[in-house]
């Protein structure tokens, strides 16, 4: 079975078509162009206050690419998504966010499961230590991620279907975001700033939120 064979019930059978990965991606750009200034309020505090904009941009250039080189597979939606990240977004974001997007969509294996998009999460996340020289409770965007793969992982293991599994993700990527708040930064900009970084939320981690939020909404 291919993955556009999926029809718009596939949720239910717990697996995911291409629809399923345009509309989370389309829903990301959505609540990031919703909350960039928030997220750029947060990086000017601790950064240099151009990580929503960037990530805006960033994100209707996906949804651009995404519309005008219409993918046929789960696994170009998301490595379409990555390259265009690399290349427009400035910053430490957009290799990031980029490089996790096409790590999972290579690791991705159709007809996607919710078992199979975990591995695949895992593998996008690892990329962004690998890349970044982070890890969790460094205050990056890896305190949101680390949280929402671990969460994802039990759910599946625990017999969740798809649509729990990503709520109980993005729930874990939002307590992981709000949990940098009393961290000391240790990578990227915000580690100059050493106790001064203390008392922020991390952007990236976020940002992460908001995109862990959007495949709760693309599920559900």
């Amino acid at each position: 079975m291919g993955p556009d064979s999926m029809g718009p019930n596939s949720m239910n059978t717990g697996s995911m078509d291409t629809d399923f990965f345009l509309s989370w991606l389309n829903g990301a750009a959505e609540l990031i162009r919703l909350r960039r200034d928030h997220l750029t309020e947060l990086d000017a505090a601790i950064g240099d206050a151009d990580h929503g904009t960037n990530l805006d941009r960033g994100f209707a250039e996906v949804r651009q690419a995404l519309a005008e080189w219409p993918p046929t597979s789960p696994e170009q939606v998301l490595l379409s998504a990555g390259n265009t990240l690399i290349r427009r977004v400035g910053g430490a974001s957009g290799p990031l966010y980029g490089t996790a997007f096409r790590q999972m969509g290579k690791a991705l294996e159709t007809p996607v499961t919710a078992a199979g998009f975990a591995t695949a999460f895992e593998a996008g996340v690892r990329a962004v230590e690998r890349l970044g020289k982070a890890a969790p409770g460094d205050k990056t965007m890896l305190d949101a991620l680390a949280p929402a793969s671990k969460a994802l992982a039990r759910a599946v293991q625990e017999g969740a279907q798809a649509r729990e599994a990503f709520e109980r993700a993005a729930r874990a990527a939002e307590e992981g975001a709000k949990a940098t708040i009393p961290l000391t930064a240790r990578k990227g900009r915000a580690s100059y700033l050493g106790e001064r970084s203390i008392g922020h939320e991390d952007p990236g981690a976020a940002s992460s939120a908001l995109i862990m939020a959007a495949l709760a909404s693309a599920a559900a």
